[in-house]
C-alpha cells in the first residue's frame, strides 16, 4: 500500500483529498496535517511514500518545506495558484494539481506516481485490477471481465462469477484496463474483446448479453 499524507491548511481541501485517497485502490492515508511543522514531525516518526502538499500555508510554504528536507518523499502539489507550477517541476514534483481537484485528475496523478516509482517491465505487467466494493478491495482478473456498465457515479463490472459495483468513472476505468483487450463501444459500456461473440449493426453480443454500440464508438470495434 502507498502510504499517503496530506499537508494543507484548508479543512475542505483535506476532506476532498482524503475521500479520493480512501476510494482509490492501493492508497492508504497516514495522517492529515495543517502546516509544515506538523508534517515535519510525522515524517520523523512514520514512513510516507507520497505527500499531497499545499503551497501557500502559514509560516512555511510547501515549496520551502520540500527544500528543507534532505530526503523528501515523492510529492504532489495541490494548490489554487498556477504561478508556482514551474517551481513545482523544478523541485521535481510528481504532479501539480490545481484546486478544485477532480477525482479523474487525481487518478492521473496517482498513475504518474506509480509509473515513476514502480516502472513495470513486460514480465511484470499485471493481469488484474483491484476495485473497491462494499468496503473491500477485490481483485478481478482481466480475463474474467465480460463488460463494464456505467450507472451514474458507479460502474458495474460483470463477470461470469457475479457483478461488482464500484465508485468510478468510465474514463478512469478505461485508463486502468489494457487498451489492446478492452474497448469503449458506448458512453456507458466497455467490453472485453476476448468475450465478443457477435457484432451486429448497432449492437454486439458479449456472453449472452446484447449491448448497444454508440455511433461515435463504432470505429473502436475495428482492428
Amino acid at each position: 500500500m502507498v502510504q499517503c499524507m496530506i499537508v494543507d491548511d484548508e479543512p475542505l481541501a483535506q476532506q476532498v483529498l482524503e475521500r479520493y485517497i480512501r476510494q482509490t485502490e492501493g492508497l492508504t492515508l497516514v495522517t492529515k496535517c495543517f502546516n509544515a511543522t506538523e508534517a515535519f514531525s510525522v515524517l520523523h516518526s512514520h514512513p510516507v511514500d507520497l505527500l499531497f502538499l499545499d503551497i501557500k500555508m502559514p509560516m512555511i510554504s510547501g515549496t520551502e518545506f520540500i527544500q528543507s528536507l534532505k530526503n523528501p518523499p515523492a510529492f504532489i502539489f495541490t494548490t489554487a495558484y498556477e504561478e508556482f507550477a514551474l517551481q513545482g517541476y523544478e523541485l521535481q514534483a510528481v504532479d501539480y494539481l490545481l484546486k478544485p481537484i477532480t477525482y479523474e485528475r487525481f487518478r492521473k496523478s496517482i498513475a504518474r506516481f506509480l509509473q515513476q516509482q514502480y516502472p513495470a517491465t513486460p514480465s511484470q505487467q499485471k493481469d488484474y485490477l483491484y476495485i473497491k466494493t462494499d468496503g473491500n478491495l477485490v481483485r478481478i482478473f482481466y480475463r474474467d471481465i465480460l463488460y463494464a456498465q456505467s450507472l451514474k457515479d458507479y460502474i458495474k463490472i460483470v463477470t461470469p462469477a457475479g457483478n461488482y459495483l464500484t465508485y468510478l468513472t468510465m474514463k478512469s476505468l478505461e485508463q486502468l484496463l489494457p487498451a489492446e483487450q478492452f474497448r469503449r463501444i458506448h458512453r456507458s459500456y466497455i467490453i472485453n474483446m476476448q468475450h465478443l461473440d457477435v457484432i451486429g449493426r448497432d449492437t454486439v453480443t458479449v456472453g449472452k448479453t446484447s449491448i448497444p454500440v454508440g455511433e461515435s464508438y463504432k470505429t473502436n470495434l475495428k482492428g
